[in-house]
C-alpha cells in the first residue's frame, strides 16, 4: 500500500487529517451559505448591492490572516501543538453557536462578525497545522502526508461549498446550516482529541502581541533560508493563480459557456478533483521524498493548459439567452475540452504545490517553523488580495474572462522562470527527475543505510555518464559529487554539477593545484555535515567490470574520519550512456527506452575499516551479476 494511504490507518495522522477535513468543510458550508443568502436575499438585510456584499464577505474572511497569523505562529512554536489544536476547535464550536444565533435573529452584522471570527480561527489553526506534520511524520512521509492533506482540503472545500448552497436553499435553510455547522465543529473537536502530543519547539519564547511588528519579524524568519523563502513565494503564487481561476468560474460558466448555476458547480468540482489527483500522484512520482523536480513540471502544465483554456474560448453560448441545463451544455464537444483543461490545471497544480509545502516543512528551522509558516500564510493572503484586485481591474478595463486566463498563464511562466533563475536547484531536480522517469525505471534499495543527517562518504561503481544523476535522483539528501574537472566543460552536465556544488578534481600529475583544492573542499564539506559522493575507480568502465579503487578515499578519511556508505549501480552496462561496444552516446536507442535499473545501498563501513580493497569487495557484492 502507498505510504500516503497507509497513514490513514495511523493515529499519528488520521485524527489530524479528520480535524483538518472537518474544519475546511465547515468553513465552506458557512461561507457559501452566507454568500448564497446575501446574493439572493440581500434586500432583507441591507440596501447594498449583492455583488458588493459578496466581495465584502471575501475581504472580511481574509482580513484575520493579516492580523493574527504572526501571533498564531508564535503560539504554535511556544505551546504543545495538539492542545493548541483542541483550543482552536473549541473556539470553532463557540463561533458556530454564535452563527446559529445570528441566523435565528437574522442579524447581518452578527453573521459578518462570525465570518470574521471563522477567518481568525482559521488563521490560528494554519501555522500549527503545517508545523505539526514534520513532528509526526518521517521525512519520507512528508510528501504523502501533505498530498493527503491538500487533496482532502480541496475535497472538503468542494463538498462544503455544495452543502452550504444546498442547505441554505431549503425551507428553514438557516436552521439546517446552523445545525450542520455546529455538528461539524463538534466532530472536528472530537477528532482533535486523538492527535498525539507534539512538544513545543520553542517553549521559552516570549510572545510579541503587536501583529505588525511580529508580522515583519516573521518575514525575517522566512528569508533566513533563501530556498525556503522562494518556496514560500511559489506557494503564494499558486494561491494567486488559483484565486484568479476560482473567482472567475461563475462569470465563465454564465457568459462563456452559457450554462446555469450547475455549470459553476461542475467547474469547481473538476478543478478540485484535479488538485486532489495531482496531490495524490506526487507521492508516487517522487518515490516518497521531497522531489523538487515536480515543481517545474507542475508550472509548465499550469501555463500550457491555461493557454489552451484561453485558446478554446469562446465557446458556443445559448442563443436564446436562457442558460443551458447541465445535460444540454455537456452535449457541446468544446465543453469537454474546457473540463479537460481544468482537471489538467488542477493536477499540475498539485504537482506544483505539494513538494513546495514539504520543502518548507523539511528545511525550516524547527524552533521557528510555525512562525515561518505564519509568514507564508500572510503572503498567501496578500497574493490572493492582489489576484482579486488584478481580476477586477482587468475586467473593468474591458478584458474578457478568457483573456484574464491568458494573462495569468503568461504571468505564471514569467514568475516561475524568475524563481528558477534564482534557485537553479528546481531546474536541476527537474532534469534529474525527467531522466529517471523517461529513460529509466529506477528502483533504489537500502535507502535506510544513508545517514539522515551528518557527514558520510558515498562510494559507487562508475558505469555511465549519468551515474551521478541517477544517484542524485535516488538519494533524499543533497550530495556533493567529486567529479573529473574535464566534465565541467560539457554544457548541460556543467550546469548540473555546478548547481549541485560538485567538487572538480584532477590527478596529481594532470593538475596538482586542482587536486589539492579538491581535497580541501571535501574536508570542508564533511566538516559541515554534508554527504560527499565519489567514484573510487576514477574512470567509467569500458568492459563492465570494476577497476581497482584508488587511494583517494584513504586520503579523504585520514583527514576527516567518517563512515563510508558503499553503493552499486545495476543495469546500466550496455545503455546509451555506457561504453559498451565503443564510445558512449554513439548508438541511440541501443536498449530502447524506460529500462529497469537499480541502485543498491549497503550498510556503512567505519572509517578505520574502509580501505580501498574492502570497499571494492563491498561494492562488487552489492552489484552481483547484474551489471
Amino acid at each position: 500500500m502507498s505510504h500516503q494511504f497507509a497513514l490513514m490507518r495511523q493515529r499519528r495522522f488520521l485524527p489530524f487529517f479528520l480535524t483538518q477535513f472537518c474544519g475546511a468543510f465547515n468553513d465552506n458550508v458557512y461561507k457559501n451559505a452566507l454568500v448564497v443568502l446575501l446574493t439572493f436575499q440581500a434586500m432583507r438585510y441591507t440596501t447594498m448591492a449583492p455583488g458588493v456584499l459578496v466581495n465584502l464577505c471575501a475581504g472580511i474572511f481574509i482580513l484575520p490572516f493579516f492580523l493574527f497569523s504572526a501571533t498564531a505562529g508564535q503560539l504554535a512554536d511556544k505551546y504543545e501543538k495538539s492542545r493548541l489544536i483542541r483550543v482552536t476547535k473549541l473556539l470553532e464550536i463557540g463561533i458556530m453557536v454564535l452563527a446559529a444565533m445570528a441566523f435565528s435573529r437574522e442579524s447581518l452584522a452578527l453573521m459578518l462578525t462570525c465570518l470574521f471570527l471563522m477567518g481568525a480561527q482559521s488563521a490560528l489553526f494554519g501555522p500549527v497545522k503545517y508545523a505539526l506534520l514534520p513532528q509526526h511524520l518521517r521525512e519520507d512521509e512528508l510528501v504523502g502526508g501533505n498530498a493527503m492533506v491538500e487533496s482532502g482540503t480541496f475535497v472538503a472545500i468542494l463538498i462544503g461549498t455544495l452543502t452550504g448552497g444546498i442547505l441554505i436553499s431549503l425551507a428553514d435553510g438557516m436552521i439546517w446550516v446552523s445545525v450542520v455547522t455546529v455538528l461539524l465543529a463538534g466532530l472536528g473537536y472530537l477528532a482533535s482529541r486523538g492527535i498525539p502530543l507534539a512538544p513545543a519547539a520553542s517553549p521559552t519564547l516570549r510572545i510579541n502581541w503587536n501583529p505588525f511588528t511580529e508580522t515583519w519579524r516573521s518575514f525575517g524568519f522566512t528569508r533566513r533560508n533563501r530556498t525556503v523563502f522562494l518556496a514560500i513565494l511559489g506557494v503564494s503564487w499558486f494561491w494567486f493563480y488559483g484565486a484568479v481561476f476560482l473567482s472567475q468560474f461563475p462569470a465563465y460558466a454564465k457568459d462563456v459557456l452559457g450554462g446555469n448555476e450547475h455549470a459553476v458547480v461542475l467547474l469547481l468540482a473538476v478543478f478540485s478533483i484535479g488538485i486532489g489527483l495531482g496531490s495524490l500522484l506526487c507521492e508516487r512520482l517522487s518515490a516518497g521524498k521531497v522531489e523538487l523536480g515536480l515543481v517545474p513540471f507542475g508550472s509548465i502544465g499550469l501555463s500550457l493548459f491555461a493557454l489552451d483554456l484561453w485558446w478554446s474560448s469562446p465557446l458556443p453560448v445559448a442563443t436564446t439567452g436562457i442558460p443551458m441545463a447541465l445535460g444540454e451544455l455537456l452535449r457541446h464537444a468544446g465543453v469537454w475540452r474546457v473540463l479537460f483543461d481544468l482537471i489538467a490545471i488542477g493536477t499540475f497544480g498539485g504537482f506544483f504545490i505539494v513538494p513546495l509545502y514539504a520543502l518548507i516543512q523539511s528545511r525550516s528551522e524547527r524552533e521557528h517553523r510555525a512562525r515561518i509558516i505564519a509568514g507564508n500564510n500572510v503572503l498567501n493572503a496578500l497574493f490572493m488580495v492582489v489576484a482579486a484586485a488584478m481580476g477586477a481591474g482587468l475586467l473593468a478595463a474591458g478584458f474578457s474572462v478568457p483573456q484574464l486566463f491568458l494573462v495569468t498563464a503568461i504571468l505564471n511562466a514569467v514568475v516561475t522562470l524568475y524563481i528558477y533563475s534564482l534557485v537553479p536547484e528546481f531546474l536541476l531536480r527537474f532534469l534529474v527527475w525527467l531522466l529517471v522517469h523517461t529513460v529509466y525505471r529506477l528502483r533504489a534499495t537500502g535507502i535506510e543505510h544513508l545517514p539522515a543527517n551528518g557527514p558520510a562518504v558515498l562510494v559507487c561503481n562508475h558505469v555511465s555518464f549519468v551515474d551521478a544523476l541517477i544517484i542524485m535522483a535516488a538519494c533524499p539528501r543533497p550530495l556533493r559529487f567529486v567529479m573529473d574537472h574535464h566534465i565541467f566543460r560539457t554544457p548541460l552536465l556543467s550546469f548540473v554539477f555546478r548547481e549541485s556544488r560538485a567538487i572538480p578534481i584532477a590527478s596529481a600529475k594532470d593538475g596538482p593545484d586542482v587536486a589539492h583544492a579538491a581535497f580541501d573542499a571535501i574536508a570542508l564539506a564533511l566538516e559541515a555535515g554534508e554527504l560527499v559522493a565519489i567514484f573510487p575507480e576514477g574512470r567509467i568502465t569500458d568492459n563492465g567490470q570494476l577497476y581497482p579503487f584508488r587511494n583517494g578515499i584513504s586520503r579523504i578519511l585520514e583527514r576527516t574520519p567518517v563512515d563510508v556508505v558503499p553503493m552499486a549501480l545495476r543495469g546500466l552496462w550496455g545503455s546509451f550512456f555506457s561504453r559498451k561496444d565503443g564510445p558512449a552516446m554513439s548508438r541511440p536507442l541501443r536498449r530502447g527506452i524506460y529500462n529497469r535499473i537499480e541502485l543498491v545501498i549497503g550498510p556503512p563501513v567505519a572509517a578505520g575499516d574502509a580501505t580501498p580493497t574492502v570497499l571494492q569487495h563491498r561494492v562488487e557484492h552489492l552489484r552481483g551479476d547484474w551489471r
